[in-house]
């Protein structure tokens, strides 16, 4: 491929010690190609399992930028942005496995449809299942449900369902509030307006942030299911839970901050810090509770 051809499609995935799912990614990358010029950028955060040496081996058509720090996953998919040259960006994560037709299908919706700045894929868990990748903005009531001890006495809880969007056809294109920054396809004008990704977000709710941040500047979000994508969640960041844990409510109150501050009534701005640390540590403590449990039965 010449420096100077035209690319239709940048996909820029950041690495952080995944190098058996970021293998799997690329190869399912180029098995399943667009049939417009593409171009890859990986992105590896100082990974010591071997992923940068996999990458120039057995994929040297790959763009591959080596951080010699882990610079997080906003300021990985910035550098991939400002070193890519495609008309749309696809934002993926390493462990993805791209299916057949899916990133041709991907370009002709966004070039049908003009209107949409953010375009995010249906999302499919290594079994086949749905996963809710498409969702509504986040309130303080579906952050006191989800996923908490006051979520699992009330799992049918509407807030929770509200939030997930489970009261529709998830077969079904349409407008949403924000996709999941696993798999995201995105306008390169309109990534560029917004100036990327909020680095002060160093993972978790950036996704939530720059789909929040394109509804003000006019483009629509938009989910569109028959481009699927198999993603395996959390790979990565189970490798350090408890920091994720504080990574994720650490962006979650930032995000608040940002946009939600303003809006919220007075007297129950005092409770939304202290709600928070009390979220991710009851997360925390489970974690170390499961941990010693599993030491135990280990001990017997």
């Amino acid at each position: 491929m010449k420096n100077d051809q035209p690319i239709a499609l940048s996909i820029t995935i950041v690495n952080w010690n995944t190098r058996e799912d970021l293998h799997n990614a690329l190869c399912s990358i180029y098995q399943h190609p667009p049939q417009e010029p593409f171009e890859v950028i990986v992105v590896d955060n100082a990974s010591n399992d071997g992923s940068v040496a996999m990458v120039k081996e057995e994929f040297p058509k790959v763009q591959l930028i080596a951080n010699d720090w882990n610079a997080g996953f906003t300021k990985g998919h910035n550098q991939a942005w400002k070193a890519s040259r495609g008309e749309y960006l696809f934002i993926l994560n390493s462990d993805t496995i791209t299916l057949s037709g899916s990133l041709q299908k991907l370009l002709d919706f966004a070039r049908d449809h003009p209107e949409a700045g953010i375009i995010g894929p249906r999302l499919l868990n290594p079994d086949g299942s749905l996963q809710y990748s498409c969702r509504r903005f986040p309130n303080l009531a579906a952050a006191v449900f989800r996923n908490t001890p006051l979520g699992k006495l009330f799992p049918q809880n509407r807030y929770t369902r509200d939030y997930l969007m489970t009261d529709w056809d998830h077969t079904l294109s349409r407008p949403v509030d924000w996709v999941s920054g696993a798999a995201l396809l995105t306008r390169r004008d309109l990534f560029e307006q917004l100036n990327g990704f909020d680095e002060g977000f160093y993972m978790y709710c950036e996704d939530v942030d720059l789909c929040y941040r394109a509804w003000q500047a006019g483009a629509q979000v938009i989910y569109y299911p028959d481009a699927p994508i198999i993603h395996a969640i959390g790979h990565s960041t189970d490798q350090a839970a408890n920091k994720m844990i504080r990574v994720f409510h650490t962006s979650m109150y930032r995000f608040y901050r940002k946009h939600y501050a303003h809006q919220t009534p007075f007297y129950l701005r005092p409770f939304v810090l202290p709600g928070v640390i009390l979220r991710a540590s009851l997360f925390i403590l489970k974690n170390y509770r499961d941990a010693l449990m599993r030491a135990l039965r280990l001990w017997k």
